[in-house]
């Protein structure tokens, strides 16, 4: 058994393009090797399915796979909404700093509970001030919100969800269990995963990434949100290839539904806290036992062992208790914590996902018994500070007209254009037949 558990070589792969994001971390490098790794472990899918007389070659442009960890898509004629909540980001706290998440509005009340004063930014700023960091993040959290204080990387590594991230796998494989896969005839080399049904319950960032970029070579992918979900200035970007269906999943009938929709899917890709899918009925043996066919993915922000396995949590987050903003802000000489140029632990995490995926598909291709996959921001954090810098070229600031591909992709907010794919495999091209869309815009069902 020869599943994927980390980061491939840059000789494994053709790097074209050039420049990198100016950062105290290897970012681009690390957009590189998750998204090589994503066409690595689909060309020996290829190979192992007999859908080539050999393993592709993989390319990544190392300029576009930057820019993809950003964002892929550009309105033309029209604004996208703003990505944050007004109150949302970074504050000053009696003793360092904290950053509020508050782009749901179940999180915003919680962390305005704690402060017990109104939504506005300056009014926070003054409320925040009073704070010890570690204080009011603990009470955010415990009220249902979600916040982290800045730490450096050696409290991060002396902190016990620290110690317990550093110890686990990148990709964290487990369980193992006979799994035949249905046949799809109408894979080819061109699209290699045509006709595999990918069930999707994820939410911002990583694991929609890691759905679409299945969809982009050939994958039936089935997101399904709860009614009314929505995810303003995001969905544009992660919705590409994709049917977004919404079920509630407290209701019996939209319970048989996704039931019926889940043991018909090859892959299961979700991106809820340990426990959670169980509180709906859903744990694992029962998830087993309704698709016993089903590749499982799973992601979550701080890891899956230790204290805070079960916290919410973001890419930005993340990089606060992890001690990249902090790492960042000693880089650039400043007061503020100083973040990545873009969410790279969530893409980067998304994309490996990806790989994953395609890694068991192989080796149920093999006959091999096949484990489920778990991953975290968190523990891409640690491969992140560990990585060296070597990318070559100026620095990039952001996208330009060459970059994207002249064809008008008809969103379901208005016409736009994406950004040209950033992988290619010698005979099999990445593109996407459906544009990005609304949620709960398809019915909840399976292509026929």
């Amino acid at each position: 058994m020869s599943l994927v558990a980390s980061l491939p070589a840059a000789g494994e792969y053709r790097v074209t393009g050039r420049g990198h994001w100016r950062s105290a971390f290897a970012v681009t490098e690390l957009a590189n090797a998750s998204i090589g790794a994503v066409g690595l472990e689909l060309a020996k899918l290829i190979e192992t399915l007999n859908l080539a007389p050999a393993a592709p070659e993989v390319t990544v442009d190392q300029r576009l796979a930057s820019l993809w960890f950003m964002y892929s898509f550009r309105p033309v004629g029209w604004e996208l909404p703003n990505l944050w909540d007004d109150i949302a980001g970074v504050y000053e706290t009696r003793d360092g700093w904290i950053r509020l998440h508050t782009n749901l509005p179940h999180h915003r009340k919680a962390a305005l509970q704690v402060l017990g004063c109104p939504g506005k930014r300056k009014v926070v700023a003054d409320a925040v001030r009073h704070w010890p960091a570690d204080r009011l993040e603990s009470e955010t959290v415990a009220a249902g919100g979600v916040a982290a204080a800045m730490r450096s990387r050696a409290a991060w590594a002396a902190h016990p969800q620290g110690r317990s991230v550093a110890s686990e796998q990148l990709i964290q494989w487990s369980d193992p269990a006979p799994l035949r896969l249905q046949d799809r005839p109408e894979a080819t080399a061109e699209r290699p995963l045509a006709g595999l049904r990918v069930l999707d319950l994820t939410r911002v960032l990583a694991g929609p990434v890691s759905t679409r970029t299945l969809a982009g070579f050939g994958a039936d992918v089935l997101r399904i949100d709860p009614p009314g979900w929505d995810e303003p200035g995001v969905i544009t970007d992660i919705s590409l290839g994709k049917n977004m269906a919404a079920l509630d999943l407290t209701n019996g009938g939209d319970r048989q539904v996704f039931e019926t929709l889940l043991a018909q899917a090859d892959v299961l890709v979700h991106g809820y806290r340990p426990g959670a899918l169980d509180g709906l009925g859903y744990d694992a043996e029962s998830r087993r036992k309704l698709a016993p066919n089903t590749v499982e993915v799973a992601l979550n922000a701080y890891g899956w062992t230790g204290p805070w396995a079960k916290r919410r949590g973001f890419d930005s987050l993340v990089q606060m208790s992890a001690g990249i903003a902090d790492t960042g802000r000693n880089w650039a000489g400043s007061r503020k914590p100083h973040p990545l140029p873009v969410q790279a632990l969530d893409h980067a995490t998304g994309y490996l996902m990806a790989a994953a995926v395609l890694s068991a598909l192989t080796s149920a291709a093999r006959g091999e018994a096949v484990p489920q996959a778990r991953l975290s921001l968190a523990r891409t954090a640690e491969l992140l500070a560990g990585m060296e810098k070597s990318a070559e070229g100026s620095d990039i600031t952001g996208p330009e007209d060459a970059d994207y591909s002249p064809n008008i992709e008809t969103s379901g907010w208005g016409p736009g254009n994406r950004l040209a794919a950033p992988l290619r495999l010698s005979g099999t091209a990445m593109h996407w037949e459906l544009p990005a869309t609304r949620c709960g815009s398809a019915a909840a069902a399976w292509p026929d």
